[in-house]
């Protein structure tokens, strides 16, 4: 939970260095801005599922060995 939130918080400071950087037409630190906020927002959709699926996971495992006995 806690590489989720760096990663979302890492994704919202990119995304306002991508806005202010394109507002003030700076096309180079733009396109780097972008790129990282695309890696952020990738790593924060991959670090939420991986917290969501992941105790999905265990229930699912605790309730087959359950079943087995």
């Amino acid at each position: 939970m806690k590489s989720h939130k760096y990663w979302s918080f890492g994704a919202m400071f990119t995304m306002i260095g991508t806005f202010y950087t394109g507002y003030k037409n700076q096309k180079t630190a733009h396109k780097y801005f972008a790129m990282s906020s695309l890696l952020c927002m990738i790593m924060a959709i991959y670090t939420g599922h991986k917290m969501i699926s992941g105790k999905k996971k265990s229930k699912e495992s605790i309730e087959a060995t359950e079943n087995k006995k």
